[in-house]
């Protein structure tokens, strides 16, 4: 009777050798101080978050989030069989008129809670089998994170850390989660400044999601996975397809092709709806896509030369 091969222990996450080397103390001093006339992310908004002022996220000082748990919506990476550990953080540091997630990111609906609390949430997911802890939106949470991860760590943590952004993300801070993040799952949402301007009140938009996914890169490569196909490290850009092509379909992916790598694994998502209830009437974002238009965004894809397409994969 032959005997079936063991699988191998996936690595260790990132963090723990970034712990055990002691570099988290210097990281969370750098973050906080971030905090003080706030450029956590690329908005710069200057405010004193720590005595309580408010820039264009409205976040404060504390971690503030809206909800946790095993989710199953996530890339099949992430979800794998046992879910994906979100911690959805409360507002964003983006304006999308068409946000999904609107109470959250503009409404505000969530609470503060103590960054004790906010170790023993990421236990939690943990014991709850999720193959990774989940920050959706921590682009101006960074400080937040770093300050309660070690706490986390001695309580036991060991699974991946997934950064799910909309993709604005400040450079300065990507580099403190070096060693810290072993998945980053980015936006790219558009490639053009006036469209960003428009529908996300971020003109600068392109320039800096290209500027931080080529830091993402530079930290973790390509997407790897284990023998499962559940995700151990490495870089998932997720492209929303807007109608009339807005999203810059095209020029997004001809970036990652040329710029980052062939070998980029993204999801190119056909899940467009008008919500939020800021869209203006005749406004083209006012309907979802057609099939055509997601036919033609996966062909864009396979042209610029990138075959590691989530939804053609499985």
């Amino acid at each position: 009777m032959e005997c079936q091969k063991a699988r191998p222990d996936p690595p260790d996450p990132a963090y723990l050798s970034t712990y055990e080397k002691g570099l988290f103390p210097e990281r969370i001093r750098k973050a906080l101080l971030l905090l003080e006339k706030c450029t956590v992310c690329p908005r710069k908004c200057s405010t004193d978050r720590p005595r309580g002022e408010k820039g264009f996220c409205r976040a404060g000082a504390l971690p503030e989030i809206s909800s946790y748990g095993s989710h199953f919506g996530e890339e099949r990476p992430l979800v794998g069989h046992h879910g994906s550990g979100t911690i959805f953080m409360t507002y964003c540091n983006l304006g999308c008129i068409f946000c999904q997630n609107y109470s959250i990111s503009r409404l505000g609906e969530g609470y503060s809670i103590s960054f004790d609390e906010f170790s023993r949430i990421m236990v939690e997911l943990q014991s709850r089998g999720c193959h990774n802890v989940n920050f959706v939106s921590p682009s101006h949470f960074v400080p937040q994170i770093l300050q309660a991860l070690p706490k986390a760590i001695e309580m036991g943590l060991s699974i991946p850390l997934v950064y799910n952004s909309g993709g604005y993300d400040s450079v300065e801070a990507l580099r403190l989660l070096n060693g810290v993040f072993d998945i980053y799952m980015p936006d790219f949402k558009y490639a053009r400044s006036d469209v960003a301007e428009k529908y996300s009140q971020a003109p600068d938009y392109p320039q800096v999601a290209r500027e931080a996914l080529k830091e993402m890169h530079r930290q973790v490569g390509d997407l790897v996975m284990d023998d499962r196909g559940i995700a151990l490290s490495g870089l998932l850009v997720r492209h929303l397809v807007l109608p009339e092509g807005l999203a810059g379909t095209r020029d997004a992916m001809h970036f990652l092709a040329t710029e980052i790598s062939r070998n980029t694994y993204v999801n190119i998502m056909n899940q467009y709806y008008p919500c939020g209830n800021l869209i203006p009437p005749g406004s083209p974002l006012a309907r979802r896509i057609t099939p055509q238009e997601f036919r033609e965004a996966i062909r864009i894809t396979k042209e610029e030369g990138l075959t590691r397409i989530d939804s053609e994969l499985y």
